[in-house]
């Protein structure tokens, strides 16, 4: 017996075809920079993603990470947006960040993340989106794009966190700065907010599966503006040195921190020009204790 050919259902109940010849056009990429986060901007996801940060990610940030944060009263009668610039080493960076901002910031910030690993997959974008609120852009430059749409933020009043680095340290020495902060601060004209974040490392370092609870700490500075003629470079050193100020303040003190920063004796952030062993000693990871003279980093 022989069986009939089955026959594929015919628009539009099957797939429309492609007419022979003519050129398709590309299909339009839903990830990376291209992926749309207006969505999670959205109120009902706001209240949602509110809920999830104070109720779920803050109670679990305090346990892991049992977080000292100091310069509240720096940004208290700062008015919003603002661009929170800091140092980054961790995954942990940024939950810690959020859940240690005022409320007034916190549930009107987002997270500028690194489009090529936040958003390559369209169940990652969209989970990063909801849940810290993040926006992709590139991490080695600021396209035109991705200003555009950063400063679109601002203008509706939201602030912006970003990691100058473009990743986190592999090392645990900072890297230098890129400009896409300030870039932004110039071009808006809103202020930078430099913030030093230290011991999340210690919870959850680069590559790590596994987290280990230990103590952080974080650092406000106070609001940096633009000035005249300075041009993003410049002001992206400024702003790596206002971090490395606060890394010398929570490693001493603030009188200390301020007569060194007045002297010029601020160490880097970036670690000294020693090799790896050297380093790696003066990072001061092989020490315990939350308080400790070391090389802030």
């Amino acid at each position: 017996m022989r069986l009939p050919i089955p026959v594929r259902p015919r628009f539009p109940l099957g797939p429309a075809t492609w007419p022979g010849g003519v050129e398709r056009p590309p299909a339009k990429k839903r990830t990376g920079v291209d992926y749309d986060t207006s969505w999670a901007r959205r109120y009902p996801v706001r209240m949602a993603r509110a809920l999830l940060l104070d109720g779920v990610t803050k109670p679990v940030v305090q346990a892991l990470a049992s977080p000292t944060i100091d310069g509240l009263d720096r940004i208290q009668d700062l008015p919003a947006p603002v661009i929170f610039a800091a140092n980054h080493a961790s995954h942990l960076d940024t939950p810690l960040l959020l859940t240690s901002l005022p409320p007034r910031f916190r549930h009107r910030a987002v997270v500028v993340a690194a489009a090529d690993y936040f958003f390559d997959k369209r169940w990652k974008a969209a989970f990063n989106a909801f849940s810290i609120g993040a926006v992709p852009m590139e991490r080695t430059k600021v396209n035109r794009r991705s200003a555009i749409e950063a400063g679109k933020l601002i203008e509706d009043g939201w602030s912006l966190v970003i990691f100058p680095e473009g990743g986190r340290s592999p090392l645990g020495w900072a890297q230098e700065f890129k400009g896409g902060a300030a870039y932004l601060a110039i071009r808006t004209g809103v202020p930078v907010v430099p913030v030093h974040i230290e011991g999340t490392r210690r919870v959850l370092k680069k590559g790590a599966k596994r987290l280990t609870p230990s103590h952080t700490n974080l650092t406000f500075g106070r609001a940096l503006r633009p000035l005249e003629g300075e041009d993003s470079r410049q002001m992206a050193v400024r702003i790596e040195q206002a971090v490395a100020e606060l890394a010398d303040e929570q490693a001493h003190d603030w009188w200390t921190a301020r007569r060194r920063a007045a002297s010029g004796a601020t160490a880097s952030i970036t670690g000294p020009d020693a090799g790896a062993w050297r380093r790696s000693w003066a990072l001061g990871e092989h020490k315990r204790g939350p308080k400790r003279d070391r090389w802030p980093a």
